[in-house]
């Protein structure tokens, strides 16, 4: 019997408790031994809650116990989750985490940590909730050098843009919405400002390059200035609008970006919808390759936490990761990278001609004093340059 101790009982930690409890046949053949919650730490009392006899408020106490040979990580945030999995590793305790801000900043750390014991330290569950889309990266697809990943990488701005799309409503009126469904936090800026979506794929990108990314270096941007009208000229283009979190490979070196993006019917991530994620990875062996689904949410991600415990159960001694060196990758200038922009401008269509040259108009009717246009494919840099020519821009989309 292998015997862990879970870091929290929040949502993620009950929800690892509970794949464990349902699911704890198919589990245990697949893991070889049963696997117990002995331990879980948290500073609440679940009188209500069968946990209760396991709740612990000490983590010395996990820390000291050397039956717990795992440790899964279901605190969030920085501090102490980095401390307690830290001193865990140290002590020869495998972990599983589904901590995208733990991971991101100190994961080529504690890889490395991992490593030195000959123990893992698993993160499946820090990048696209329940989709796998690490393991496939650290094994499936070794024999390609991966060129993209292109992802809708967080659940609730897709929720928001979707109703946008699809109801017409505005930004302020969806964000309520997605608040009073529990898909959006009362302080709801890591999601809508990237921030949350820029930690994923600094992840995605460190694992593909060997190397640090440093995810305060990617520039990120948000929906917060996304409005209903944009949404209107996004439809009279036939296209849709979606939070995208890109890496792609250049001859300058790894180029990664956050930021609303105008998708065509023919993109594959154009029909993904509602809470869904998607991840979209191009190798130059493997061609093109989609992974989707429930990106997040408690059961979710709590089974891709439970597929970490499995794996590490079965690997007792052997470390199966692949790790990241913390030598700290320097990304390409994304204002090199060349594409369409689609702009929004209270100038005259001789005014934007003559900063963009020829550009695609775009009416909209009942937009009086206003257009939009498409522009030919130039770099962000000249972009900003010509844009500098216009008296006011009113928004500035990116298009795929």
């Amino acid at each position: 019997m292998i015997k862990i101790a879970l870091l929290g009982y929040g949502t993620i930690g009950s929800g690892v408790a509970e794949v464990l409890r349902i699911n704890k046949d198919s589990i245990t053949k697949r893991a070889g031994e049963e696997i117990e919650i002995k331990y879980v730490l948290d500073l609440r009392d679940f009188e209500q809650d069968p946990i209760q006899p396991k709740i612990v408020h000490q983590y010395d106490i996990i820390a000291n116990d050397p039956e717990i040979a795992v440790v899964v990580e279901a605190m969030g945030g920085v501090e102490p989750a980095y401390t307690f999995v830290k001193q865990a590793l140290l002590a020869g305790k495998s972990v599983a985490t589904s901590n995208k801000a733990l991971v991101a900043k100190h994961g080529a750390e504690l890889l490395a940590i991992a490593k030195e014991k000959n123990i893992n330290f698993l993160f499946e569950a820090s990048v696209g909730g329940g989709i796998p889309i690490i393991r496939p990266l650290n094994s499936s697809l070794t024999a390609d050098e991966v060129e993209e990943i292109t992802g809708i990488l967080n659940g609730t701005t897709n929720y928001m843009l979707s109703k946008m799309t699809f109801e017409g409503l505005e930004y302020d009126d969806v964000l309520k919405e997605a608040q009073a469904r529990g898909y959006a936090e009362a302080n709801p800026a890591a999601d809508v400002e990237g921030q949350d979506a820029c930690r994923k794929i600094a992840i995605l990108t460190s694992l593909i390059c060997g190397q640090q990314v440093d995810f305060e270096e990617i520039h990120t941007e948000g929906i917060t200035r996304i409005s209903a009208t944009d949404i209107q000229y996004a439809k009279a283009m036939n296209r849709v609008i979606k939070l995208l979190a890109v890496s792609k490979k250049t001859k300058e070196g790894y180029s990664v970006l956050v930021c609303p993006m105008l998708l065509a019917p023919g993109h594959p991530l154009y029909s993904v919808n509602d809470v869904f994620n998607a991840i979209f990875v191009h190798g130059n062996v493997l061609g093109d390759a989609m992974f989707y689904g429930s990106g997040a949410g408690k059961l979710p991600t709590a089974s891709a936490v439970a597929a970490d415990i499995v794996d590490i159960v079965k690997n007792r001694d052997r470390n199966i990761m692949t790790a990241w060196s913390d030598q700290r990758l320097t990304l390409a200038d994304y204002k090199q990278s060349k594409r369409r922009f689609f702009v929004r401008t209270t100038d005259s269509r001789d005014q934007v001609q003559n900063a963009f040259g020829a550009v695609e108009l775009i009416q909209l009717p009942e937009r009086f004093g206003e257009v939009g246009v498409l522009t030919g494919e130039m770099t962000e840099e000249e972009y900003e340059k010509r844009a500098a020519k216009l008296n006011e821009v009113l928004q500035m989309i990116r298009v795929v």
